[in-house]
């Protein structure tokens, strides 16, 4: 899919957009955080990093099931989202400003988590590299990254959507994306090939809940969060109220019981330090 500047741009624009939906978004992605926490397989009190940690709604659900006595740190490159993350934790968890591609903290960790927060680095082997010096020996990680485009129910929708109005250029599987790793054979080798040992993966089948408690809310509030609407900014009024009517439409299928609900495949990727 062709970017517009400001797609992934998570320090700035890209970062207050998940912001302004944060409540939305933790609440849609919230149902990932079980199958997340138990792949970080706790059993002593340690020292929890989340990756990319957005609002801090992952942060909070491993501070809750990590051991007493544990340390859960949330880092993030966007100061909107550092700030929102701060101000809902209270004293659960604290979090950091930081390029996690390149920053080093001051003592490493005994456990790295990431929900959807690894698919969009620039230089994916120095970002691994560098996560590496983050974990101590023996320890563990787990990430969520979303599967393949057209088993993510949402996303799926979204770009036919787009589709439907604008013609789209093929998307590149190795550029920064959402579903960057939806073979996610391919962050297991880079994950052995920076360093890390035992790396596999886990595929995860569940359905999440869009906000909006009608189909055209549902639609509004995807193409109001997703970084894959992008194309639609710069649209005549008329493809984009066409769009919008393909994706209710879209929204109407899998609307019961006053919520829309779509199915997605999620990969739980893990390995060792």
């Amino acid at each position: 899919m062709q970017k517009t500047a400001s797609e992934y741009d998570w320090a700035g624009g890209r970062g207050a957009q998940w912001r302004d939906q944060l409540d939305g978004m933790e609440q849609m992605l919230a149902p990932i955080d079980a199958p997340l926490v138990d792949a970080l397989a706790f059993d002593t009190p340690c020292r929890v990093a989340e990756i990319a940690c957005g609002g801090g709604g992952t942060t909070r659900a491993i501070a809750a099931a990590a051991p007493p006595g544990s340390e859960v740190i949330g880092f993030d490159i966007s100061p909107d989202l550092v700030a929102a993350a701060t101000a809902r934790a209270g004293d659960v968890a604290r979090f950091v400003e930081a390029d996690v591609a390149i920053y080093r903290p001051e003592r490493p960790f005994e456990r790295l988590a990431s929900r959807f927060g690894v698919m969009f680095f620039a230089n994916p082997p120095a970002a691994f590299a560098n996560l590496r010096h983050w974990l101590v020996p023996g320890g563990r990680l787990a990430f969520a990254v979303w599967g393949p485009a057209a088993e993510v129910g949402f996303m799926a929708q979204i770009r036919a959507a787009v589709a439907s109005v604008i013609e789209l250029p093929p998307a590149d599987p190795d550029a920064p994306s959402p579903v960057r790793y939806g073979d996610p054979g391919k962050l297991v080798a880079l994950l052995h090939a920076t360093g890390f040992q035992d790396a596999a993966s886990r595929s995860v089948h569940c359905v999440l809940p869009v906000p909006g408690a009608t189909p055209e809310a549902a639609a509004d509030f995807l193409l109001a969060s997703s970084s894959m609407a992008a194309p639609l900014l710069g649209a005549p009024p008329a493809q984009r109220d066409a769009a919008r009517a393909r994706l209710a439409e879209a929204c109407a299928r899998h609307h019961a019981d006053g919520a829309v609900r779509m199915p997605v495949r999620v990969e739980i990727v893990t390995a060792t330090g």
